[in-house]
């Protein structure tokens, strides 16, 4: 909340969406004595997705950005992003930057004193490229490093509140279906990656990615390759889980639009196999 309401940007909002934690929270925001801060408190908890949908349903701005509970907001974030957004042609409805994550580096292995720059430095999305196509294989936007125009936001409600994980990546598929979204590789956030967090838990994270797939079946339906390639990812998600025979119904489903799935499946078995022949002698 702080690094909020210490934005150099001063005429904002801040909504906080309480979804019925048994923590003192309110309590917590009454400590803030800002006019800008309004608080809202949901009587079920529902997850991140649900929250996140209440706190919008309460704002009143041109603009919309969002904040999780472990994370802090760089200093002149939103203004260097409001600017942003003002320069961009109409057809641009969002602008979105990098974060500093603090917990894992840039090979995902996760520690205290191990620090990433996300996402990693590289090709960046561009407005001349097909973002959708993009955005069904890759989620380049993490909420709180973006601002939004709500005039070029999807349909309410923004956010899968049944999918627990990757509803973030559910929505940007949505979203770069109605508009474009400038990314700019300044950070803007500082993030923690703490023990509990969703973002280490692999089992949320597949149902979230099946529930990208079933919700935009329409649209995977026009890619092709890029429906094979999600089909593959959650193939291989569920080996890896134990789910093996759900794994391998998915997996072949991938081998009928991309057969050399098949060799990438059993390269990926052989390569297993001996990393357990070498751990065990």
């Amino acid at each position: 909340m702080q690094s909020v309401l210490d934005q150099s940007f001063r005429d904002l909002e801040l909504i906080i969406a309480d979804d019925a934690s048994s923590e003192d929270v309110e309590g917590l925001v009454k400590g803030f004595s800002d006019p800008r801060v309004r608080y809202v408190r949901r009587q079920i908890n529902g997850g991140a997705a649900a929250a996140r949908n209440t706190g919008v349903a309460q704002a009143r701005g041109r603009y919309i950005a969002f904040q999780d509970s472990d994370d802090l907001w760089l200093p002149g974030k939103l203004e260097r992003q409001v600017a942003l957004l003002e320069s961009q042609p109409p057809q641009v409805g969002g602008v979105t930057g990098a974060k500093i994550l603090y917990g894992r580096d840039n090979n995902y292995r996760y520690g205290v004193g191990k620090v990433a720059y996300a996402p990693a430095a590289g090709r960046w999305m561009t407005l001349d490229e097909d973002q959708l196509r993009r955005s069904l294989l890759e989620n380049r936007i993490s909420l709180q490093n973006a601002l939004f125009r709500r005039a070029s936001l999807p349909p309410e409600p923004l956010f899968d509140e049944l999918a627990r994980a990757n509803e973030d990546w559910e929505f940007t598929v949505r979203l770069t279906q109605y508009t474009k979204v400038h990314e700019d590789p300044e950070p803007v956030v500082f993030s923690y990656i703490l023990p509990g967090s969703v973002s280490q838990n692999t089992r949320r994270s597949v149902m979230g990615t099946i529930r990208i797939l079933r919700n935009n079946r329409v649209i995977y339906d026009r890619y092709p390759r890029e429906q094979s390639k999600m089909l593959y990812k959650i193939g291989t998600q569920l080996w890896d889980l134990g789910k093996r025979r759900a794994a391998a119904r998915i997996i072949m489903k991938s081998l009928k639009s991309r057969p050399e799935n098949a060799l990438r499946f059993a390269g990926r078995c052989v390569r297993i196999k001996f990393r357990q022949l070498k751990t065990s002698s």
